[in-house]
């Protein structure tokens, strides 16, 4: 696994982002300290990796959401909600939609269908995108400094880190998920 880190770990490392965000950027940011990353590249690798991907979910919501919509009336009726919540809380969502795990593509895509323009979009996911991967980077390099992680650490464990990074990451956009919802006033019933 070392050997594949020297080889791609920063490209490894944004494509991981792209797709899986907190799991790889908390992974690569864990190994700062033993020098298999440096923490100015991961910040950036990790931020390039999910720009790159908010933008195209961006682009997606942009360019074909409403029109998509618009010809199924019952996922219409599922997003008016979220759309609304969008535009009541917009400033806030804006800047911390990268720390809302589990909303990874929705957001964006509804960022793209409520009119935003796209230089205003590309404001906010780079001030957001920055202060995401910084945080993020700093949090695993400590936890690794602290906990002592290694290489050989995430080869002898990898399913239970992974399993264990995916449960957090669960449990956060399930926490998220609920507090939305209830602002949203939509009960478990009605999302059946």
């Amino acid at each position: 696994m070392e050997k594949f880190i020297n080889e791609f770990g920063y490209l490894a490392l944004m494509v991981g982002t792209f797709f899986e965000g907190e799991t790889a950027i908390l992974t690569a940011s864990s190994l700062i300290y033993r020098g298999l990353f440096e923490f100015p590249f991961t910040v950036f690798a990790g931020f390039f990796g999910s720009f790159v991907s908010d933008w195209i979910y961006y682009l997606i919501g942009r360019l074909n959401g409403k029109i998509f919509i618009a010809k199924r009336p019952k996922i219409e009726a599922k997003v008016k909600p979220v759309t609304d919540f969008f535009h009541r809380h917009k400033f806030q969502i804006l800047f911390s939609y990268r720390f809302l795990y589990g909303f990874r593509v929705i957001i964006p895509l509804v960022i793209g269908m409520s009119g935003l323009r796209p230089l205003s979009y590309l404001f906010y996911t780079i001030v957001s995108g920055l202060i995401w991967a910084t945080t993020i980077s700093t949090a695993g390099y400590w936890a690794g400094r602290l906990l002592t992680i290694e290489v050989k650490t995430f080869e002898n464990n990898f399913l239970f880190i992974m399993l264990g990074f995916a449960l957090f990451g669960l449990t956060i956009g399930y926490l998220v998920k609920r507090i939305t919802m209830r602002d949203l006033g939509i009960s478990s019933a009605d999302q059946k």
